[in-house]
């Protein structure tokens, strides 16, 4: 048991002789617990070295071990879900040397990645995939004619979604050769671990059971009333241990809860489970940081750890210590609670990310009207539609990254209603570490072409506020998007509502316009200083501010647009399209900067805003090359390495 972080290298002998789960197969089986000692030891020191999801990975070295000791991976596949589970697993394939350098610039993904390893066979970032990633495996298998085993490795909450129990019921229904293993990391399972669920477990995992299982069905399958009530027993049976009768229900063989800690059990079950045929379904019982007292008493709190060494000050990083900076969250969180103690139809909804949504003190002060409805973003959606059918004024707190997910539900179910729901978008664009699946940077394109949907940037901490409650106050939906991290240093104060549509134009100068939408606005504003541009914070960025737009064409010989978002499709583009469809491109060149047709991987923010050419130096180069073209009308016209995020004309 560890009680802190250890900050020198811990002594693993055993580990240090394992580059691959070949080597680790070497060893006995009374090797195994001093292994995994090693293994926590070296995932607490290097997280710590990096920074990084640990919680996760802590609650499953046993597991991970097990797996790799007794599936012959990679040929066998594991398909994990919710990637923060999966260090140990990096660290036993081939990758602990690399660890170091985990979620930084060039370095290891902190997500399985098929471009980084033949062990991840499946990459991940959201959860609730894993089940329905390893049925497509075990489909080829069997259509392939290979004998390979499947494995889903799913938990951390999300099982809490429908896609994993779509998936669960068209595996029961193929009867495909699969295994599901249920990490379930709940504190409360512990009481169901040991005694009567074990022995039952043992039961339900041996041959002898299963043979006698199968071979009553053939007994009895021309004797239907008998074959209904033989499963009936059983269900009630295994449902009076254990609470396997809804994936008995489904079409799964169910086993367990085992403990999840004790190799010697995880690995008595692989070997028996590894007979079976059929979809089966191991539920495993874990403990969230596992082995680190701090990560254990709160598992919610270390869910993630910021590296030990003082962190690289961040671009823009105000000096005047008399500038307070909060965080977008916190903004959100406190606006959040002021507005509900005001009326009493505010609903707030999240799936499953209370505390990096700032709702918290929301959480606690209003119980009954807040809603975690777990990982499940298009119930979140779909939950806010009907309550304002009821009445009542719904507040949906989501990821950029994870309201794709729900974007079926954001068009028929709010948008085409045209209901009263506000959406407070937070990470908005480039987050940073976690690369590209958590990047927010396509909710402008996504949103804008959404009919009935008011779509806002703030560019700091009393605009968020402001436009939050804008976005509040319209009939019908509204979006608000805001990126991760701190605000410029705004201070600020009781919320109002602004015109809608209408753009905010902070300096006025001479043959350039910079039209910056969100986090850009402070990003730019020293370059529009510098070379005595016009600076526009445009707030809206659908609708958009048309007049002031055309105002500008008519008197800029180029307007630049900077966003944190995908260039096509994004803000920049509805300002292309505004020139365009009022014959208004031949009075004026346009620059569109914002995130090429890339993906962009992990880094500092500051990193990948770097490489896209959103930074100060890189729109100032971006523009004045621009200017020293101006009128050649070609297709790009950007230096290397800014050539892919603009679209000039």
């Amino acid at each position: 048991m560890f009680d802190k972080i250890p900050s020198q290298l811990p002594l693993t002998p055993l580990l240090d002789a394992i580059d691959a789960p070949r080597d680790l197969r070497t060893l006995s089986r009374d090797q195994l617990p001093d292994l995994a000692r090693e293994l926590r030891a070296y995932l607490l020191y290097s997280v710590g070295q990096t920074g990084g999801h640990f919680g996760a990975g802590l609650g499953v070295v046993e597991l991970t071990i097990a797996l790799h000791y007794c599936f012959n991976t990679p040929d066998d596949a594991l398909v994990w879900d919710v990637g923060h589970q999966t260090y140990p697993h990096k660290i036993l394939t081939e990758r602990k040397s690399k660890m170091a350098s985990l979620r930084q610039r060039g370095g290891l993904k902190g997500f399985p990645a098929r471009s980084e390893s033949p062990y991840d066979f499946f990459g991940v970032g959201h959860s609730s995939t894993s089940i329905s990633a390893a049925l497509g495996n075990a489909i080829a298998n069997d259509m392939q004619n290979r004998d390979q085993h499947s494995v889903a490795i799913i938990g951390d909450g999300a099982m809490t979604a429908g896609m994993a129990f779509e998936a669960l019921n068209h595996a029961g229904h193929l009867k495909s050769n699969m295994l599901v293993v249920l990490n379930d990391n709940r504190m409360s399972i512990s009481e169901n671990v040991g005694g009567l669920s074990n022995y039952f477990a043992r039961i339900w995992a041996s041959r002898t059971y299963n043979s006698l299982r199968e071979g009553g069905k053939k007994v009895l399958k021309d004797m239907p009333s008998a074959m209904t009530l033989a499963r009936r027993t059983e269900e009630h049976m295994k449902g009076m241990v254990s609470p396997g009768t809804l994936f008995e229900e489904i079409g799964f063989n169910y086993i367990g809860p085992i403990d999840g800690h004790d190799i010697d059990q995880l690995i008595e079950y692989f070997e028996r489970i590894k007979l079976l045929k059929g979809p089966r379904l191991l539920h495993v019982a874990t403990q969230k940081g596992k082995g680190f007292l701090p990560a254990e008493k709160d598992p919610i709190g270390y869910h993630a750890l910021n590296k030990i060494e003082g962190q690289k000050q961040p671009e823009n990083e105000p000096t005047n210590p008399l500038v307070v900076r909060q965080k977008y969250s916190d903004v959100f969180g406190d606006w959040l609670c002021d507005l509900a103690a005001q009326d009493e139809r505010v609903v707030a909804i999240t799936p499953a990310m209370r505390e990096g949504s700032g709702m918290v003190r929301f959480s606690q002060e209003f119980p009954d009207r807040y809603h975690d409805v777990a990982i499940a973003e298009q119930h979140s959606v779909t939950l806010a539609a009907g309550l304002a059918c009821g009445g009542q004024k719904p507040v949906v707190a989501i990821y950029s990254t994870f309201l794709q997910r729900a974007y079926d539900q954001l068009i028929h179910d709010v948008a085409i209603q045209n209901l009263d729901v506000l959406f407070a978008i937070d990470r908005a664009g480039l987050v940073g570490e976690d690369g590209p699946t958590h990047a927010g940077v396509y909710d402008l394109s996504y949103l804008r072409c959404i009919p009935n949907m008011v779509v806002m940037a703030p560019s700091n901490e009393q605009e968020a506020r402001d436009l939050l409650y804008t976005g509040y106050c319209l009939e019908g939906p509204a979006a608000v998007r805001y990126p991760r991290g701190k605000g410029p240093g705004v201070k600020s104060a009781d919320a109002r509502m602004l015109p809608i549509g209408k753009a905010n134009v902070l300096l006025e100068g001479q043959q350039v316009a910079v039209l910056a939408f969100g986090a850009m606005v402070s990003v730019a504003q020293s370059v529009a200083v510098d070379l005595g541009y016009t600076l526009v914070d445009m707030r809206f960025v659908k609708p958009l501010d048309v007049a002031l737009i055309q105002e500008l064409a008519s008197s800029h010989q180029l307007i630049v647009t900077v966003e944190e978002n995908a260039v096509q499709g994004g803000a920049g583009s509805a300002v292309n399209e505004f020139l365009i469809a009022n014959d208004l491109m031949a009075e004026v060149s346009i620059l569109n900067l914002g995130v090429p047709d890339l993906l962009i991987e992990q880094g500092t923010q500051a990193e990948m805003r770097d490489e896209c050419g959103l930074t100060s130096a890189g729109i100032r180069e971006s523009i004045e090359e621009r200017l020293t073209r101006r009128g050649a009308h070609q297709a790009s016209g950007l230096s290397a390495k800014y050539c892919a995020n603009v679209i000039t004309s």
